[in-house]
């Protein structure tokens, strides 16, 4: 083919081989005369904030490293098609960890799925966007000794974050949420398409009830406590994730940004002694071989709650005692480093209910075959939009509970103890079956603010051996009967006016729960993870001795080392830490940018 424009075609293929010369599959593919500014370590939620964020300044060169693979590849319909939203975990994107026996769960090991892709748990969770309580993010402020951290504080960034877009459908979302708490960032969220009889019947609940179950307009505008409409990281009728959101734009358009794929950190090296960290060791299996690069600038660890803490360890930063227990010789004393894991608990409770909900749809494959055939056609139907989980309630004990007597784990008074969302199915805990006929609504009961504390701990020194991880489910005598007063508020919840008609039956494990000997044993027997890890590397004050990194997420006693993940969060969150660490991301990337005096 002759083109009339040979100059302008070949101007054009350039640019695009460049984008394409940005993703890299193996460390070899690295120039050897590269020089990078800045190394990210995990191309997860907050990664890939801050990789693009970054490169906005063109003078800078970034390297951004994923151990696991792309999100626009193989099987990647499991995780982008909103309906089969959760069918990532377990499979090629998931890094399969799993905990240790649960003392509080009967001895159960529980699987604890982290992304192990592009997008990081971006792209493999339940896709629900809540970003907690105005009082969360104070704490945060309160704990790091920086008000840039509170809420008012943090607005521009929440806002530079996410964008509302309308169902696939343009289902008026009129009276469901507040457009003001809205921004015009590059993540996309929504509420649903498809109203259904449940969630009319929760509306209608804070309409008769409004001072025991209040209507919460918009559960993102820091108002932390009652009951509405949930916002869900869907957009264009796709999953909306921090690789969708933040990196592939970047990636498309820019030629200073590297992504290497399929490669691990294997540890952090110390570039100039002492306690400078600015290089990295990366390899593809326990048997390939090493690489290294080096940063100029800094090396930023987002690799999450699990993977940020074990790499610590892995490079001598952390408990010296355990670190040499497994031959890691200590370079850096960080007690800190892998304690104070928190997790949420889970479980749900079902009832036979009087309308339709989607527990048919579930159990019939040619209705299921079909709708994502219809999506394949033309990105339209149930496949194009959250519709499991359309409505959600935060509540908490009364303030003058004896409970709260000691100590209020909850971020403030307008905080949440426990939550509930409205599932239109039958949705089984491991190790129930779900019946095959009959309309099924489930709710799920999470303990929010637990006081439960677990920790990460390395067995090896090799990186490709997972680390032993103990979130210590229902250790306390506070989370297990918050877990118990939750399950009563909501029998008592499906008993009030707005739900005559409807609920019919409890399924048989529901209908035995009586005295709260029983509720526990349910508890304990299929309460599972949310999967919301946190606080592993958590924040501190500059002056405080313990913590692992200060207000400006440099890790403390090193010099061109930053955490940017959920790690750093100071306990579990008053809403979905997704939501927290795409706004906690996007203003560390500020405070980089000023650090080097970047545009």
């Amino acid at each position: 083919m002759v083109t009339k424009f040979p100059l302008l075609f070949a101007t054009a293929l350039s640019l695009v081989q460049l984008a394409r010369s940005a993703i890299l599959t193996a460390p070899e593919q690295v120039a050897a005369s590269k020089q990078y500014d800045f190394i990210i370590v995990g191309a997860g939620t907050a990664g890939c904030v801050i990789a693009a964020r970054l490169t906005e300044d063109p003078s800078v060169k970034v390297l951004l490293i994923e151990a696991g693979v792309s999100d626009n590849g193989t099987q990647s319909d499991t995780i982008n098609v909103p309906l089969l939203a959760g069918s990532g975990i377990g499979t090629m994107f998931d890094w399969n960890y799993t905990t240790t026996a649960q003392a509080g769960l009967n001895g159960r090991l529980i699987d604890y799925p982290r992304g192990f892709v592009l997008g990081g748990s971006s792209s493999i969770n339940g896709m629900i966007y809540a970003r907690g309580s105005s009082e969360e993010y104070d704490r945060l402020a309160n704990v790091s000794g920086d008000a840039a951290w509170s809420w008012n504080n943090l607005k521009k960034y929440i806002l530079k974050n996410e964008r509302h877009t309308p169902p696939w459908n343009n289902r008026s979302n009129v009276g469901e949420y507040d457009p003001r708490v809205h921004g015009n960032g590059p993540l996309l969220t929504g509420l649903t398409p498809t109203v259904f009889e449940a969630d009319k019947r929760v509306i209608r609940m804070t309409e008769d009830l409004p001072n025991q179950y209040p209507f919460n307009l918009d559960l993102n505008s820091g108002n932390g406590l009652g009951f509405g409409w949930l916002h869900t990281t869907v957009g264009d009728s796709a999953r909306s994730t921090s690789a969708s959101a933040y990196l592939h734009p970047a990636l498309n358009s820019r030629s200073n940004l590297d992504l290497l794929l399929h490669t691990q950190v294997t540890r952090l090296v110390s570039t100039l002694g002492n306690h400078t960290f600015k290089g990295v060791q990366v390899a593809q299996s326990a048997t390939a071989a090493n690489y290294s690069f080096t940063a100029k600038k800094e090396v930023i660890l987002s690799a999450g709650s699990v993977g940020t803490p074990h790499l610590l360890m892995l490079s001598g930063i952390g408990p010296s005692q355990q670190l040499q227990s497994v031959g890691i010789p200590p370079i850096l004393d960080l007690p800190d480093v892998g304690a104070n894991l928190q997790d949420q608990s889970i479980l749900t409770l079902q009832w036979a209910v009087n309308g339709t909900t989607l527990s048919g749809f579930f159990s019939d494959p040619t209705a299921f075959g079909a709708a994502l055939a219809q999506y394949a056609v033309n990105e339209t139907g149930i496949a194009a939009g959250n519709t499991v989980v359309n409505t959600i309630g935060f509540m908490r004990w009364p303030n003058n509970s004896p409970v709260l007597t000691a100590r209020d784990p909850a971020a403030g008074p307008n905080s949440p103890h426990f939550q509930f969302s409205f599932l239109e199915t039958f949705y089984p805990n491991v190790g129930q079956v779900a019946p095959t006929t009959g309309n099924w609504l489930s709710v799920s009961v999470v303990v929010q603010s637990p006081t439960s504390h677990g920790s990460l701990n390395i067995t090896s020194p090799s990186p490709f051996v997972h680390p032993t991880i103990n979130p210590a489910f229902y250790t306390t005598l506070f989370d297990i009967r918050t877990a118990i007063h939750a399950i009563r508020t909501l029998i008592s919840l499906l008993a009030t006016p707005a739900w005559d008609g409807f609920i019919l039956e409890p399924f048989l494990a529901v209908a035995a729960l009586s005295t709260d000997d029983e509720i526990e044993a349910y508890i304990r027997t299929f309460a599972d993870s949310l999967k919301h890890p946190t606080s592993t590397a958590k924040i501190s004050k500059t002056t405080d001795t313990g913590g692992v990194v200060g207000p400006d997420l440099l890790v403390k006693g090193a010099t061109g080392l930053r955490i940017v993940d959920a790690s750093v969060l100071p306990s579990a969150v008053a809403g979905f830490p997704q939501a927290e660490v795409y706004i906690v991301a996007e203003r560390a990337a500020d405070l980089i940018k000023s650090a080097w005096s970047l545009t």
